[in-house]
């Protein structure tokens, strides 16, 4: 399955983009599924998908293995009905009838890359690497020109006006101009080095050149305008309608273009090998008269190969993911058929018939028509994020559509999700079983001409309970909780402060919206007290808390966390948790036993909560401090005693000098003292 992204998932309380609609119930949530991203992201067989997001029956195709192909290059339908493939990379011609691929004709060439019908009904073959063009008689394929110095014909168009071929090629960026008896010129010479596409109509021919993006206008021999510059890498693929409008795909590709890197036998080509070859693709048109138009443009992959039409829409096949686009007159897109093969290298649309061909492996596609029993949509597989029980699905359509649903607990399906559920014709209770994931499936077996616009299905999740996993708290002082030891005595840093940040981080599974309680102790108490208000409704993951009131001491903080907002009463749970000890000091700390014994200072420093931080000296008014340790050598109690030797500052002589203590939050003291 193709997964893309584009999946709306809305949450109960609160809807993020263009759609709107309040929840049924509190924790119920929704996929919804309302765009043509959305649609696209999953598998789509028989089913079409437009850029206004409406779901359609699309393109119903058959399968012929072809096999001893590794790629395909080209293809042409034939009078008979067969259909002719140009394929590689042993250079063989395939024929598709009545459900069968067999072998037509066989070449030396590494590749066939190009057929085209001529003169008469001829039909005729490029090759590489060496320039040979082969003509196809009965069972046979005969060589018909060699291009001399252009190893690689990239693409043949017949012009019935100017009774002309025209070959592509390179490495010399040639275009041959080549007339019904074999005779080849050089039409047209471009600066680039390879000549990957060409159609000709009505007297006009045009060519597109790799590894620059330039499509060219050729008037005449030698007589060439740039109709237009795509500034990308390359101009795989030009077709023109019966008004004379140009259609061009142009890739740029990573690593170069396909014509950047010469082939060889050890090193066979593979037209837009999704292995080989990533890029980005755009699709234009040019009316009559040159004016540009973008109709396409895919950002994720590039672009293989190009049709018109009866009614001259086009019809791209890209080269990463093996779809069919289009595109109207009112640049509407759409997603026209989704393919199990990597590449789509060549097709033919004509309504309800024709073929698609896919490459990576090569997969004859015949176009058996619209919808049909087989025409069915499996929406990619959504993600509740835990087990989920599912509510009443409900969709927007016109016409009458199947839908059946499936769950399960692993991100692929496999034999552990449950059946397909009978189908539902309108909108009703989902029968899926509880699970984390779930699917959708659409069939058109009732009403081809059915559209589906929209889908919801809601859903409510499992309650998981949201853990609290850490309490901190941080003042102007310190850090409380924090890993690593602080260093006593050291330089203190901040003010001290009342107001105590309290912040906490919680693993919140379902992402519910949670409501936190927070309470406070005394260490040595049982007796939790309240710090927010009964009716406060707190949901951030912090608090500033004001301990200005409070008595000093060491106190520890709870947080309880709940869901109780997004759940119904007996839905909810709760989880709470502890910080360590929290120290509450708003007073400076004191001195007692103060006295002066000659150059030497002696006292009592004491704290309520404590322990002391720093004891420094300096003389008064100077700003210089030196650090004292207490007389144990440990700031480590309330009470430190100190003898502290003035000589450091003052020698001799009368002098004033300052103590100053700080506790533990940072409150700090002064005292004077005179020294003799």
């Amino acid at each position: 399955m193709k997964l893309h992204t584009g999946l709306l998932l809305i949450a109960a309380l609160g809807v993020s983009g263009a759609w709107t609609r309040p929840a049924e119930a509190v924790g119920t949530r929704y996929f919804v599924l309302d765009s043509g991203k959305d649609f696209e992201g999953g598998e789509l067989a028989g089913v079409a998908v437009d850029s206004t997001g409406k779901l359609r029956a699309g393109l119903n195709l058959g399968a012929t293995p072809v096999e001893g192909a590794a790629s395909v290059w080209g293809a042409l339908r034939r009078p008979d009905g067969s259909v002719l493939l140009a394929t590689g990379n042993e250079g063989k011609l395939v024929r598709v009838q009545g459900g069968r691929a067999s072998v037509l004709a066989e070449t030396k060439a590494l590749a066939l890359t190009s057929l085209v019908e001529g003169w008469g009904g001829r039909v005729f073959v490029g090759s590489l690497p060496e320039g040979k063009i082969y003509e196809l008689k009965g069972d046979r394929l005969e060589e018909w020109v060699t291009l001399e110095g252009s190893d690689h014909v990239w693409a043949l168009a017949y012009d019935a006006q100017q009774q002309a071929l025209f070959a592509a090629t390179g490495p010399q960026g040639k275009l041959w101009r080549i007339t019904q008896n074999g005779q080849a010129q050089v039409y047209f010479d471009a600066a680039q080095e390879h000549l990957m596409s060409v159609a000709a109509a009505g007297g006009k021919v045009y060519a597109g050149a790799s590894d620059a993006a330039i499509l060219y206008s050729i008037t005449g021999p030698g007589r060439a305008t740039v109709l237009y510059d795509f500034g990308r890498t390359e101009v795989r693929g030009i077709a023109v309608d019966r008004e004379g409008a140009v259609y061009a795909i142009a890739n740029q590709l990573e690593g170069g273009g396909r014509g950047g890197k010469l082939p060889s036998p050890t090193d066979p080509p593979r037209p837009g090998s999704g292995s080989a070859l990533k890029g980005k693709g755009t699709l234009y048109r040019f009316s009559p008269d040159g004016a540009p138009e973008q109709l396409l443009d895919d950002t994720k992959e590039h672009f293989v190969s190009l049709t018109l039409g009866p009614d001259g829409q086009p019809y791209v096949g890209t080269g990463s993911e093996g779809r069919v686009l289009t595109v109207d007159a009112d640049q509407n897109s759409l997603l026209l058929a989704d393919t199990e093969e990597r590449q789509v290298a060549a097709l033919a649309i004509q309504g309800t018939s024709g073929f698609v061909v896919g490459s990576d492996p090569v997969v004859f596609r015949a176009v058996r028509g619209v919808g049909g029993a087989d025409a069915v949509w499996t929406s990619k597989v959504l993600d509740a994020g835990h087990r989920a029980r599912f509510g009443r699905m409900t969709w927007d359509a016109s016409g009458t559509l199947e839908l059946s649903t499936r769950s399960g607990n692993t991100a692929e399906p496999d034999e552990t999700w449950s059946d397909w559920s009978k189908p539902m014709v309108g909108p009703g209770p989902i029968a899926s079983p509880p699970g984390r994931f779930f699917q959708v499936r659409a069939r058109w077996n009732r009403d081809q001409n059915a559209e589906l616009r929209s889908l919801q299905v809601p859903f409510v999740t499992d309650n998981l309970r949201a853990l609290v996993s850490e309490v901190k708290a941080t003042s102007g002082a310190d850090v409380q909780g924090s890993s690593g030891a602080k260093k006593s005595g050291g330089p203190v840093e901040g003010k001290p402060d009342s107001k105590i940040k309290l912040s906490w981080k919680v693993q919140n599974p379902d992402e519910d919206e949670l409501r936190f309680r927070l309470q406070y102790r005394l260490v040595g108490s049982n007796e939790w007290f309240d710090i927010l208000e009964p009716h406060e409704v707190h949901t951030s993951e912090s608090y500033s808390w004001d301990t200005s009131d409070l008595p000093e001491g060491r106190y520890r903080v709870r947080v309880l966390a709940s869901d109780e907002l997004s759940n119904p009463p007996d839905r909810v749970k709760r989880h709470q948790r502890e910080s360590q000890v929290i120290l509450v000091d708003n007073t400076p700390p004191t001195v007692e036993q103060l006295r002066v014994d000659g150059r030497r200072i002696r006292g009592v420093a004491l704290d309520g909560v404590g322990p002391i931080q720093r004891i420094e000296l300096g003389l008064a008014g100077t700003g210089q401090w030196i650090p004292f340790f207490p007389t144990d050598g440990v700031f480590d109690e309330q009470r430190e005693e100190f003898d502290l030797d003035a000589s450091v500052l003052s020698p001799s002589g009368p002098a004033l000098v300052t103590l100053r203590v700080y506790d533990s939050a940072n409150n700090v003291l002064l005292r004077h003292v005179k020294l003799p």
